[in-house]
């Protein structure tokens, strides 16, 4: 199946810097066999960000399933993911 913004999420990941972040998310999406295509992350003081493109044509899980799976190793790690389709993101975020 060929990429688009109907097929990709976007995730985003905050919260008080700690080893295993980054290890947690990825853990859930490579089980779920999400192709993680783009990834930027910082730590501002104590604080960490990261962001995710990620494609889901071949994903074993559906959208939601993937929110709580995502959300569940956040809570593990004492951060906040979120996680929306790319074309919803596009749209909130147009100017």
């Amino acid at each position: 199946m060929a990429e688009t913004a109907s097929n990709r999420i976007v995730i985003t990941v905050l919260g008080k810097n700690r080893p295993g972040i980054v290890a947690g998310v990825t853990r859930v999406l490579g089980d779920a066999n999400v192709d993680i295509r783009d990834i930027t992350q910082s730590i501002l003081d104590d604080i960490f960000t990261m962001t995710m493109l990620a494609d889901v044509s071949a994903a074993k899980l559906d959208f939601h399933e993937l929110q709580e799976a995502l959300a569940e190793a956040g809570e593990l790690s004492g951060v906040t993911v979120t996680v929306q389709r790319e074309d919803v993101f596009n749209f909130m975020y147009r100017l």
